[in-house]
């Protein structure tokens, strides 16, 4: 799998997924697209949990789907596939160990010069038990978030939900953080025949993409899936597409939340800032995704 160009060493960054990756049917598209962008050096896919409100496994779940993705795309043994915490974390105080969490640390505190940036498609519960094992990480990394509500006052989000308490470890830590919410990442809007046109046709991984969303959907066909009929989000894509260029000017620098139980925001400082997106270019993220499948992963006839 070789695209007709490379990036300069100098311009490459180093990378970390942490992904509920089998909770539905897009962090698969954002993986996928990640693993074909030459511009990053993956250090590591680590499994995050999802909550049990749908299984009690959902981070060893996370992690076999990670793995499928790369034995689809014949990458068998060339990424480490971590696991992340078990569950979210009891309180703020109370870090939940794992190898996931043990990759962060080691990645930001190893003597390697480039830059090291962690995309987190689900909860933040690996980053914040990072921390706080290992305060000097802070200034060593940047994170990328999906997940919040709608500024300025939040509201229900489903990453959130699943570690408050993590997201608030990481609000008040100084560690640079990149957050897409949820009314910014929900403009990634796909159509089912879009996806049928540019995914599905290219290979075993394309074929793959396109019939795990259907069979998704299918599964849940009683739940808001598919909500008006044939289009999806894939909400996690922008975490791949905004370190390939930051939009700059699509964010904002905003004092962080604290985030009270109901997943509102509570203003209570204005010195910690971080970077909350406002927009996020939908064509440059999905184009380039659906370039890299054309040109890497081989045209199926069936």
């Amino acid at each position: 799998m070789r695209l007709p160009f490379d990036v300069p060493p100098q311009k490459k960054i180093r990378l970390i997924i942490n992904t509920d990756a089998k909770n539905e049917a897009d962090d698969q598209f954002a993986i996928v697209h990640a693993l074909l962008t030459p511009r990053f050096m993956i250090k590591s896919i680590c499994a995050a949990h999802f909550g049990t409100a749908r299984t009690v496994t959902s981070m060893e779940e996370s992690r076999e789907e990670a793995l499928h993705l790369l034995s689809l795309m014949k990458l068998e043994g060339t990424v480490p596939v971590d696991r992340g915490a078990e569950r979210a974390m009891a309180s703020e105080t109370a870090a939940v160990p794992s190898e996931g969490a043990t990759r962060i640390i080691e990645e930001a505190l190893s003597d390697d010069p480039l830059p090291l940036f962690v995309i987190f498609l689900g909860p933040l519960t690996d980053l914040a038990s990072a921390y706080l094992l290992e305060p000097r990480i802070a200034d060593k990394l940047t994170a990328v978030w999906i997940g919040g509500g709608q500024y300025p006052d939040g509201e229900f989000e489903f990453n959130l939900q699943n570690d408050v308490h993590a997201a608030n470890v990481v609000m008040d830590s100084p560690i640079p953080l990149w957050q897409v919410p949820r009314n910014v990442y929900s403009t990634i809007r796909v159509s089912l025949a879009e996806l049928a046109l540019k995914v599905r046709p290219y290979g075993t991984i394309g074929r793959y993409l396109f019939d795990q969303m259907i069979e998704f959907n299918d599964r849940h066909g009683g739940n808001m899936r598919f909500p008006k009929g044939e289009m999806w989000a894939l909400g996690d894509s922008p975490a791949v597409s905004l370190l390939l260029d930051p939009h700059e000017y699509g964010y904002e620098m905003r004092p962080a939340p604290r985030i009270r139980e109901d997943l509102t925001y509570e203003q209570r400082q204005t010195d910690r800032l971080i970077r909350v997106y406002h927009e996020v270019d939908a064509r440059f993220t999905l184009e380039d995704m659906y370039a890299k499948i054309a040109l890497c992963c081989g045209h199926d006839e069936g």
